[in-house]
């Protein structure tokens, strides 16, 4: 009966899926044809409704709404500039300098808004045209962009990583925001040293640096953007809000920092607004939707299931690691980061947990494996965004991307097989 279930629920899932149907929907109609294969109609059709009630009913999960609307002020708000002349200070003498500084911009400007698609546009934007006066190749710009957006979905804070902790079991979220800062970090190293090696080659020029006043007055205007970060994690970490708190310290500070930099006006709001209520519903869509998906799996113990089956391929914790990365890899092709986190995380994790990993650590390598879709085709929403702000077409920039693929799979290996990488913030921070 379970094995029946099982094949039932996947089957009508990768069907729906295979004719166009949205995920969510996917999610939703699988999960109910399965329970009606096993319970009444009447009690099937109640105990999906009350499990997509209860999927989202956490004070938790407001975190979400409130992150992305700072995210999304902080796009309109004039950040994104100020943050890339800060990077240039940074690493304005490296060969191919504009393409580091791009990829640095990323990674402070994605960690703020918490978007690979919004960190993808803006520093595309902002760094594509810059590049193109300096005669650096279209492909190479916006593959760097492309490369190194989806590391604001690691560094937090990360709306991501909330999905997972709710998901999880309730894995802490401050544990999981500092988990998040050295593997993101390490992935916008790996795209700078290929950035690198490719600058090289192709003689690309070094920026001229600043004068000593500039540069004092460029890290002087990015210093409260900066401390975004400083507040919203030190608060979360300190005890001193929730993480739902301090989302909303993120919004009332962002919404200041607007006014302050004088890019904020009351016509705008109505915008902002609309496409936060637009983002927000479709992610707590696939949660709640994903929720009874999970609620399935676990009255047919596919997970129990699958994790057997995977023990029963091998016992050795390596390789049963090296499988679920593949997995990962494969499934972040093709379905987006959330709903991949919602359904997987109860499939693997109690594999993981079988051998002692550590639910912050493979929390770390599900997003990051997943977070590698966003740069890949057919579904990588980076990927779209970058080759639409630089106009060039995709099969044009996927082969100048593959050695960042392959940098960035290797981190993931590091992340993987290395616990400390992700563990050793939360130690420090004893939690």
């Amino acid at each position: 009966m379970e094995t029946i279930a099982g094949l039932i629920l996947f089957a009508t899932f990768f069907f729906l899926l295979l004719f166009g149907a949205p995920i969510a929907i996917a999610i939703i109609l699988s999960s109910v044809v399965t329970f009606l294969f096993v319970l009444p109609f009447d009690v099937a059709i109640l105990t999906s409704a009350q499990r997509m009630v209860t999927g989202i009913d956490n004070f938790t999960m407001l975190a979400i709404p409130l992150f992305v609307l700072s995210g999304i002020i902080m796009n309109n708000g004039g950040i994104a500039f100020r943050l890339v002349n800060f990077a240039k200070v940074l690493v304005g003498k490296l060969p191919g300098s504009l393409a580091h500084t791009n990829a640095v911009g990323n990674m402070l400007f994605g960690s703020i808004s918490g978007s690979s698609v919004a960190s993808a546009a803006a520093m595309g934007r902002i760094m594509t045209p810059m590049q193109t006066n300096q005669g650096y190749k279209l492909t190479y710009s916006a593959a760097v962009n492309i490369a190194s957006a989806p590391t604001g979905l690691i560094i937090p804070p990360s709306s991501v990583l909330i999905v997972y902790s709710l998901v999880s079991g309730g894995t802490s979220v401050a544990a999981l925001f500092m988990a998040g800062y050295i593997p993101g970090i390490l992935w916008g190293l790996a795209v700078m040293v290929v950035a690198y090696f490719m600058a090289k080659k192709e003689n690309y020029p070094v920026s001229q640096l600043p004068t000593a006043r500039d540069v004092f007055y460029i890290i002087l205007s990015a210093i409260p953007s900066l401390f975004l970060i400083v507040i919203v994690i030190g608060g979360i970490v300190a005890g001193v809000f929730t993480a739902t708190e301090g989302a909303a310290v993120a919004v009332i500070y962002s919404v200041i920092l607007s006014i302050i930099y004088k890019n904020f006006k009351l016509k705008d709001l109505p915008a902002i607004f609309i496409e936060t209520i637009e983002i927000t519903g479709m992610i707590l869509f696939l949660i709640t939707a994903s929720a009874l998906f999970s609620l399935v799996m676990s009255y047919m113990r596919l997970p129990e299931a699958i994790s057997s089956a995977l023990l029963s391929i091998t016992d050795n914790q390596i390789g049963i690691i090296l499988i679920i990365i593949f997995i990962l890899l494969l499934v972040g092709t093709f379905m987006d980061i959330t709903p991949a986190v919602l359904i997987f995380t109860p499939i693997f994790l109690p594999v993981a947990q079988s051998f002692g990993m550590d639910p912050i650590h493979f929390g770390m390598i599900i997003c990051f494996g997943l977070c590698i879709g966003n740069m890949t085709p057919p579904v990588g929403s980076a990927l779209f965004v970058g080759c639409s702000v630089a106009k060039v077409k995709i099969e044009e920039v996927v082969p100048t991307l593959l050695p960042y693929f392959g940098v960035v799979i290797l981190v993931l290996l590091l992340v993987a097989f290395v616990p400390q990488i992700s563990l050793f913030l939360p130690q420090l921070f004893g939690l």
